[in-house]
């Protein structure tokens, strides 16, 4: 081949190549798209961190993030969630250079509910980024303050609160028995004490006209006829639960399966206040006084003294006798017990029982003051409110001295503090006001808590405020209001007030409890004409165990 055919076909190798790198150019760099980040959070323009409580229920919430986001990515980007899951329609629009995204609810959220608001890393920028780290805010809104139901005069509200609540006790009462049932999930177990503040009710329904006094009278007959025929006693004494269809006892617990003095002492309580209403001389209600009176009579109040000693003990047990070894020695809810013990025209304790006993404990005198109010007996701020009711549904406070206290100082100055500690709220709790007060046993989340100034979970208790009208009819009236018209949406039932809340947690119970809504109607009572304190302190006698026990009182 000669060189000039060499260089021709060099030529064309050379053309080939140089053809070739011009169709088919080498690939571009891979480019990965920049990540951008969460810079700042707004609510309503201000930032005070994640969680916001008492939000407006139509909040705006603005992320600002460190480069311009794709609006297409905004729905599948930030969600907005309630605390059950529900996904919350929303808006959202780019402002200021698309960098910030404001977030709106569409329609306004729910009063004291939880909700929250994340930006998720389906969030993109405009050069396709990811977002490098997720942000969530939680948002709680502020109570709805509006008017839950029509304003009526105060009267009306306290009588529809009182019919309301006795329904637990009239509507929810056992078939059988007519006892009341523990609680509204209960089923056939019923308490003697609840029982107890029931019966007080039924003379203040009747007076009401809830019931006729022929319905009372009848309703009386079934449930005095159970306990004397049915229902299981020991030493004359019930236990704290019985079954409300065959009168068998239920344990409490373990030991506690046999006889309570104290709920005993409740039963009795309105028991002695039904047979002073029932006064009639007709064969119907004599006879009602008389199987009252067996019942009565037949309480060895002071076999419960155990060996003779000088206290009264709580519980027994026919299978584990006074093992449970539960002194009731005061200050609490159990003055109306040794009230009772000495009033017992069979089986009476003498002064010594009460004095060594009840008013022997060393916790007994208190003296000190809280928030400038001296708080005579008791515990430290006072304890739950429950101790300045149970006992005093029947017996009279008002002018009821002894050598210890004024009883309706005592109770008074008690509520005060509890008051006064809601309205301190030196734990923070949300809601608590002048409005919002009330500490006392009750239901709580995922439990039972004796609740009190030292002992206190962030719950309310309606019954605290509402039983205590007697002693703060003014501080009374503002919660009754403030649960009825601001929170009735949540709080108010079947069977009037449900048990408690929590405004902290966003907790409302379901539960109705018999020895919270008994005092409800009975103290409101009281506050409004006096009338179970009438009924039980015109037994005569309580006037005599009261004068044997060293107090003075109008009433003896």
């Amino acid at each position: 081949m000669s060189f000039r055919n060499l260089i021709f076909i060099g030529l064309l190798l050379w053309l080939g190549i140089s053809c070739k790198s011009k169709q088919d150019p080498a690939p571009n760099p891979i480019v990965t798209p920049t990540s951008f980040s969460f810079n700042s959070l707004k609510v309503n323009d201000a930032f005070s961190g994640f969680n916001y409580v008492n939000v407006n229920l139509k909040p705006e919430v603005k992320f600002t993030f460190s480069s311009p986001l794709n609006h297409a990515t905004l729905a599948a980007g930030i969600t907005f969630k309630s605390k059950s899951g529900e996904n919350i329609p929303f808006s959202a629009t780019l402002e200021t250079g698309d960098s910030i995204v404001s977030v709106i609810p569409v329609s306004n959220l729910n009063a004291l509910q939880t909700y929250s608001i994340s930006a998720t890393k389906a969030l993109k920028s405009k050069t396709n980024g990811s977002l490098l780290n997720e942000v969530t805010v939680n948002l709680t809104t502020a109570l709805d303050s509006t008017d839950k139901f029509p304003v009526i005069p105060d009267e009306e509200l306290l009588t529809l609160v009182q019919k309301q609540t006795f329904k637990y006790f009239w509507d929810f009462a056992h078939p059988v028995s007519g006892l009341a049932r523990e609680r509204n999930t209960s089923g056939d177990i019923v308490t003697s004490g609840g029982s107890g503040f029931g019966i007080m009710a039924i003379p203040v329904a009747i007076e009401r006209k809830f019931i006729t006094r022929a319905q009372g009278l009848e309703r009386m007959q079934k449930i005095v006829t159970f306990l004397n025929e049915k229902a299981q006693k020991f030493h004359g004494a019930f236990p704290h639960w019985l079954n409300g269809a065959t009168g068998a006892v239920q344990p409490f617990s373990e030991k506690d399966n046999g006889a309570d003095l104290v709920e005993t002492s409740y039963l009795m309580q309105g028991l002695l206040t039904a047979r002073q209403y029932f006064n009639g001389t007709d064969a119907s209600e004599t006879a009602l006084r008389t199987n009252i009176n067996a019942l009565w009579q037949g309480v060895e109040w002071d076999w419960f003294r155990k060996s003779n000693e000088n206290v009264l003990y709580w519980h027994w047990s026919p299978n584990y006798n006074w093992e449970m070894n539960h002194q009731i020695k005061g200050w609490n809810e159990c003055l109306i017990t040794y009230v009772l013990a000495a009033s017992s025209p069979t089986h009476s304790i003498p002064k010594s029982v009460y004095d060594n006993g009840w008013a022997g404990n060393s916790n007994f005198a208190n003296g000190k003051s809280y928030y400038g109010i001296t708080l005579p007996l008791g515990e430290p701020y006072g304890g739950p409110l429950f101790y300045s009711q149970y006992s005093f549904l029947g017996l009279n406070p008002t002018g009821l001295t002894d050598r210890f206290a004024n009883y309706f100082t005592q109770n008074k100055n008690h509520t005060l503090i509890n008051y006064n500690y809601c309205i301190t709220n030196p734990q923070s709790f949300e809601g608590y006001s002048d409005q919002c007060w009330g500490l006392t046993a009750s239901d709580i989340p995922n439990g039972y808590n004796a609740n009190s100034p030292t002992n206190d979970k962030g719950v309310i208790t309606p019954t605290a405020a509402l039983s205590a009208f007697p002693y703060t009819p003014v501080e009374s009236m503002k919660a009754l209001k403030f649960f009825y018209y601001k929170l009735g949406d949540k709080l108010w039932g079947e069977f009037g007030f449900h048990d408690a809340f929590s405004l902290s947690e966003l907790w409302f119970a379901d539960s109705y409890l018999a020895i919270d809504q008994g005092p409800i109607v009975i103290m409101i009572e009281n506050h409004r004409s006096g009338l179970p304190w009438k009924l039980f302190m015109s037994c005569p006698e309580v006037k005599t165990g009261l004068k044997q026990l060293g107090f003075t009182s109008p009433d003896i």
